[in-house]
Order: structure tokens, then sequence, then C-alpha cells
């Protein structure tokens, strides 16, 4: 999971109320958060106000992040979270994070002889892109005669034509969002033809499904879905494998060493990390040693949960942090 959807929190200081809500109707809301209101002991006005705004957005869930008066950060969540109300130093982001899942930016993409729909996964609201290029001729005729084969070339040069305008479409749209996986259903013969005109790097990212046309999206989704699945396992098990061939840092002392260097391209957690470490201003600073961080500088050391200063330090160093039930404590994956 790439995090780049955090970073503005780690560009404000703290302290961060955090706060985790279900959907709340309306009578339950003046008493509801006058109990999450009490949670956050020691936060200023300002800030409670603006989370008390924040929450009645409707949503099944939500995880809100402010500082100062203001929200630096509203996720709605797909279902309704365990709920919460901290204070801490730095946001409380795990339980957000895992409740998530894997963020694939990746783009879906319906492509037929007219030309294709799109649908982007990069961050924030998905957005739908519709391409439609060269009309005619589009479909190859039965007229006969000596003008058959002119007919049949010219429909399927249009099919080819149509197919380069889309991938082009595609190329940019991978370089934009930094899609990882490009899903395509359609036309058998478009497909074909498009795979042939995308770059190297859009050619290597497709994953080809069976079913899904514009005018009917009920089995391309559940395919889309099968896909990303089976997108994150591999995923997941090349990380596992290159952690274990290299012997990579495990426990939090040695990723936290690799962090601050910079070295981590994915941190792999268990879960949450319900132990605590030390911390400094820098997003790098953090060790489970206070007189570490003190000779690194850091007057006076801060003491946070492991797993919100690790995500910091992953986060700022541009790292991935992924959650699997094959370690049995926080390791990385290193860049070099």
């Amino acid at each position: 999971m790439r995090l780049d959807f955090i970073r503005p929190l780690y560009e404000r200081r703290g302290p961060y109320a955090s706060v985790y809500l279900g959907a709340l109707t309306e009578p339950q809301r003046e008493t509801h958060w006058h109990s999450v209101r009490d949670q956050l002991d020691g936060t200023d006005a300002a800030t409670i106000d603006a989370l008390e705004v924040a929450a009645n957005r409707p949503a099944p869930g939500q995880a809100l992040f402010a500082t100062h008066g203001d929200v630096v950060l509203a996720e709605p969540l797909a279902r309704p979270p365990y709920e919460l109300a901290t204070v801490s130093p730095l946001p409380h982001v795990t339980p957000l994070l895992v409740q998530r899942g894997e963020n694939v930016p990746h783009l879906r993409v319906i492509v037929d002889h007219a030309g294709a729909e799109l649908l982007d996964f990069g961050g924030g609201a998905p957005r739908t892109t519709t391409v439609e290029a060269a009309d005619w001729p589009l479909q190859k005729t039965a007229q006969g005669g000596w003008s058959q084969k002119r007919y049949e070339r010219g429909a399927e040069e249009t099919w080819e034509k149509n197919a380069v305008a889309v991938a082009h479409e595609i190329d940019e749209q991978v370089r934009r969002i930094g899609a990882e996986l490009i899903i395509v259903a359609g036309e058998p013969k478009s497909r074909s033809y498009l795979l042939q005109h995308l770059s190297t790097k859009s050619a290597d990212r497709v994953m080809m499904v069976e079913h899904g046309s514009r005018a009917d999206h009920g089995q391309f989704e559940e395919d889309v879905e099968r896909a990303l699945d089976d997108w994150l396992e591999r995923r997941r098990a090349e990380l596992l494998e290159r952690h274990q061939e290299s012997s990579g840092p495990v426990g939090l002392s040695q990723v936290a060493h690799a962090l601050r260097e910079g070295r981590v391209h994915a941190v792999l957690m268990p879960g949450p990390l319900e132990r605590n470490m030390w911390t400094g201003d820098g997003g790098t600073q953090l060790s489970t040693d206070r007189a570490e961080l003190r000779r690194w500088g850091v007057e006076e050391p801060v003491e946070e949960r492991a797993d919100s200063a690790v995500v910091r330090a992953a986060a700022m160093t541009d790292a991935e942090v992924w959650f699997t039930d094959d370690v049995r404590d926080v390791a990385a994956v290193l860049r070099y």
C-alpha cells in the first residue's frame, strides 16, 4: 500500500485527535458526540468543533484526523469501524490502513470496435473516461462481389485506429496515476489490437478478463475483484520472497534503523503494533532506544505507538506498508 494519501498529516505538527466513527442517526448524534468529545480530553475547542462538523457527513463510517482547529484528513470507510477517539503526538492511522486494505492504483478498461470506457482508480474518487474515435466503417458487411474484401479491410482498419486512440489514453493515465494493473475486457479483436499498440510499460501491466461490455458491467465487476485479489496475493508473495532471500530487517529496532537510512522499499506488518517507541519531530526520527535518538540530535524524544511511528517514517520515505499474517513481527524489504 502506498501512503501518499496520508502524507499531508505529517506536514502539520500534532498533537492529533484521531476519531473513528460509524454512521450516526439524528437521535444518536448529540449524545454520541458528547461521549466522543469526553475521550478527547485536552484537545482545544476549535479542533473539537471542526471534528463535530466533519462527523455529520453521511457515510457508513469515517476516520477523522484533526489538529489545531483543522480536520487535516477525513476518510470515508466502506463499513462501520471499531469506534475510537484518542489524542496522541502522531495521528493513529493504523486502523484506517487495516480496514482500507491495499489500494492498488489500477485502470478498468472495456474496449470495443468504437473505442473504450476507462475507469481509473488512482486515489480519490474513481474517474470515467470515454474514448470514441473513428466511427466508420465499424461493421463488416456481407455486400458480396468484388468490393467485399475492401469493406472488410476498411472495418478492421477502423477498429485498429480506434484501438490506437485507446492505447494512447491508457498510456497517459498509467503515467498520471502510476497504475500497477490494467484490467481489460471487451471485443477480442479490439483487445488484440490494443495490446499491439500499448507502450511496453502499460502492456506489462495488462490482465485480460473474459466478461464485460459497455452495456453490461455486472460480471465484469466480479472478474475485476478476482483480478485484484490475484494481483495482491502475487505482490505480497513477491515481497515476502524478497525479504526472505535477502535476510531483511526484522523487529522494531532493525526496521527503524533501515527507515532512518531511507533504505526501505516496503514495511511488512502482522497488524497493529501494540507497543511504544521513541520519536522526534522529523519523519524518520524513531528508535526503540531513547538515548540513541538523543545522540541523533533529538533533545526531547517523545514516546509514541510503534505502528504510528513506523507508518510516518514509511510515508515520508516513499515506502509501502503491507499487512500480512506471514510475518510474526514487523519486517522490511530493502531497496538496496
